[in-house]
This record gives C-alpha cells, structure tokens and sequence, in this order.
C-alpha cells in the first residue's frame, strides 16, 4: 500500500510491470509479490546487461578506426568503413533489444533508457558519432542512472559521442594557441543544449552572454588522437585550443583550465532551476504528461536534499501515491511497445531470437518511427501522448501487431493471455473483443493493438 496525504492507493502488480517496467512476461505478474518492493530493489547499481561485454569500448573504436590517410582519396576504401560503422550500428541496437526483452530489472532498464534520451545524441547525423552511441549509453549514462545526477552530466560532457555530436570536440578559443594559428572558432552548440536541455531549461534566466562564456569554458575538451590514446581514457583536455582568462557564467567568475569546466558543470546540475525542470520531467515520464504537482514537488525536494541522488529520487517516485494512479495517461513509444509485445509473446523465450528476427524488429522500429539513438534533435524523442498516438501511427501499430501474431505461434488464449498481461487494467470491452475474435492469432493482435497494451 501506498501511503499519501488523504488516501491509500494500491500499488497493484500490473502497473508496477505495465507502467514503471517494460511489460509483463506470461505468468510474472502472479509471481511479482510486493510491487513497490519490487521496483525499488531494482535502483541499486546493475551489472551491465548479458552481450554487452562484446561491443567495443570508445578508446577500442578509436584504436580500430582506420588513419585519415588510409581513407583520403580512397573511394572504395571510404564506402566499406561507412557500411562496417552502420552493421556496426545495427548490431549495437540488436544488443540492447535483445537485454530488454529478457531483462529481471525493466524499471532499471527504463531509466537508463529514460536519461539516455535525456542526454541524447544522434549516430546518423554524423559518420564519426555512430560507432559511439552505443559505448556512450553503456559508459556514460547506465553507471549513473542511480547515482548523482552531477556525475552523469560530467560523464556525458567528456564522451566522444556527445563530444563530437553538439561539436565541442573541434571547439577553440579565439585567443588560445589553436584558435590563432589555425583560425579555429569558437562552437557554441554544447553549451546551449547544455543549459537548455541538459540542465536548467529556457527560460530559466541564462542569457546568450553566458552561453558564450560557458562555451569558452569549455574550449579544449575534446576526444583524444588516436596517436596519443592512453589506456581507455578517450577524453582529453587540450590546453592548446582552450580560451584563456577567466570568465562568468550566471554571476560566478571562474578560472581557465579544466577544472573550470568541471565546476561550471557542477553548479549546473546543482542549480535549483534544474532541480525542478528534471524532477517534473521524470514524474512526466512515468505517469502523465502534466503530472501530479505534489509527485513533482516532492521529487524535486527530493533531489535538492539529496544533492541529486537520482536514486533517491527514483525511490520517492515509485513511493507516492499518485504515481499509481489507476488511468493509462501515456503512450508507449515505438521501442518500449516493440519490447512489450515481444516480453509478451516470447517471454522466457526471448532469449534465444535469431539474426532474422533482430532485424525484423529493427524494421518495424523503423516503420513505427523510433530506433534508438537516432532521435532526430539534441532534445532527444517526443514523450508526450500526441507524438505517437496520431492516427497513422496507430493504424501502423495495427498493421504490425498482425503481422507479428501471424508470425509467432500462439500457445494460450488470447483472452486469458490479456488477463494474465493487464489484470486489472484490462477492460470488459477489450477483454469481450479479444474473445470474439475469429482466430487465436486475430485475437493475439487485437491485444497487442489494444488501448490498454499502447499506453501505460
């Protein structure tokens, strides 16, 4: 029971695994027990996902990648690393389908996926980020889900796939020793997303001066050459190409160096602005795209008593009230409604989908609109219940769930499978629909097309 200012609402199974998780497997819901309880054992630190040890690290992809040389004036040469980067690409995304719909810890898993698109870059919108994308996730974002907020901000600041994506990779101080010599600029792009985006929002008070200034702070964090890699360190601070002086950003003076950069980022994370633009964007995420005030409020006093501990956070969330409120008020994304009918379909199975399969689901990401990390601005995809509910896209999500029922062979009623999946959150008319339907495999699309399989 959850407990909250004037009444108890029941934290029920289903809601637990349909809204905060990835969707239920046959029969996991009668085996859940205590669903808060569940949901919060799961906000410890994880071990990384099973086949995620066989894709390169980002200091093991710059290693590979072939010299400039070797591809200048080489067309052939060219084509080939750009068809390896993209199979590359494909494989990454194969990988972490495959981790969530096997996953014990889906609340886990939705978190990551949840401050991964927070922080998102895009691997198609340059060459050179695409191998990353997948590291950056796994390195940047995953270790920190439940730790301090400020340390996955640092962490995704010094990445090479956000490095090189939002430019601050080839950024240069006018008067710094590179900016002189070889007429290099000064690139904005990191230091607006990252006050508008990363951290305290427009709006908040920041005007283009302190973009500017933050930029000049962070003048020389870049990726380093292959030439001079050491060990797995793939960041780089470049004294060369960093802007000298010192500079203010929001009323504080800081000094030149990295260390500069380091506090600037930090005052960021810890600004109260942030505090509450994140603590309601998250409470948006899991239960309605104008949430509760109170779960907003307290997730947000949470986070500045805590020194944003995202991990305590997540446990505030998961422990009020209104975040279980009985209403489906979101829509599932193409790539959590992907993951879900195959959690439902294949369950324990899953485990053992073939090459075939893992590009199928990778076209109907694509045909449904969404392939990770691919979204198509810096803000990352669209988390709101319009993006992805108009008309077109649902008549696409029908056409699919056909086409993935008359696939798959279906070992149980769909009726009962609707009952076991959604409980409670199944309704007398899906439930009738589901039963009258002409065949078990009409019937198994008609769940997964269903109002209540699409929204959580």
């Amino acid at each position: 029971m959850i407990k909250g200012g004037a009444r108890i609402m029941q934290a029920t199974p289903e809601l637990a695994l349909h809204r905060f998780g990835l969707g239920a497997r046959p029969g996991e819901r009668a085996r859940l027990g205590d669903p808060a309880g569940w949901l919060a054992g799961q906000i410890a630190r994880q071990r990384d996902p099973d086949g995620y040890d066989a894709q390169p690290r980002a200091a093991d992809i710059i290693r590979a990648a072939p010299d400039r040389g070797e591809l200048r004036g080489d067309a052939m040469a060219r084509r080939d690393f750009a068809a390896e980067i993209r199979d590359g690409a494909r494989k990454a995304v194969a990988v972490r389908m495959r981790a969530a719909f096997v996953s014990d810890t889906p609340f886990h898993e939705r978190l990551v996926w949840f401050w991964s698109n927070h922080f998102s870059i895009n691997a198609g919108s340059k060459l050179r980020v695409a191998p990353f994308a997948f590291d950056y996730e796994r390195s940047a974002i995953r270790p920190h889900v439940t730790g301090r907020f400020a340390d996955m901000l640092l962490a995704s600041a010094r990445h090479p796939a956000m490095l090189l994506f939002l430019d601050n990779a080839t950024s240069a101080g006018p008067n710094s020793r590179a900016g002189r010599r070889r007429e290099q600029g000064l690139n904005e792009n990191y230091a607006r997303e990252l006050m508008e985006l990363h951290t305290l929002g427009a709006g908040s008070g920041y005007t283009q001066a302190d973009i500017v200034e933050l930029a000049k702070i962070l003048t020389g964090w870049t990726v380093r050459p292959k030439e001079y890699l050491d060990g797995d360190d793939a960041f780089v601070f470049a004294p060369n190409r960093h802007e000298p002086g010192a500079k203010t950003v929001l009323g504080r003076t800081y000094d030149e160096g990295e260390q500069a950069g380091i506090d600037a980022l930090t005052a960021l994370a810890r600004h109260p602005a942030t505090a509450k633009r994140l603590a309601r964007k998250l409470a948006a995420h899991f239960t309605a795209d104008t949430p509760d005030d109170g779960l907003a409020a307290r997730l947000e006093g949470v986070w500045r008593d805590t020194d944003g501990d995202l991990g305590a956070v997540a446990k505030a969330l998961v422990a009020h009230e209104a975040a279980w409120a009985p209403a489906l008020a979101k829509a599932r994304d193409p790539i959590q409604f992907v993951t879900a009918a195959v959690r439902a379909v294949a369950g324990e199975r899953a485990s053992g989908l073939d090459d075939a399969a893992q590009l199928r689901l990778l076209g109907a990401l694509r045909l449904l609109g969404q392939v990770p990390f691919m979204a198509p601005t810096p803000q990352g995809w669209p988390d709101d219940t319009a993006a992805w509910f108009g008309p077109d896209q649902v008549v696409e999500r029908v056409e699919w769930a056909l086409a993935l029922a008359g696939r798959v062979p279906v070992q149980a009623d769909p009726a009962a499978m609707a009952a076991d999946l959604l409980g409670s959150l199944l309704s007398a008319e899906t439930h009738t629909a589901i039963a009258r339907a002409p065949s078990p495999q009409e019937g198994l699309a008609m769940l997964i097309a269903s109002p209540e399989f699409m929204r959580r």
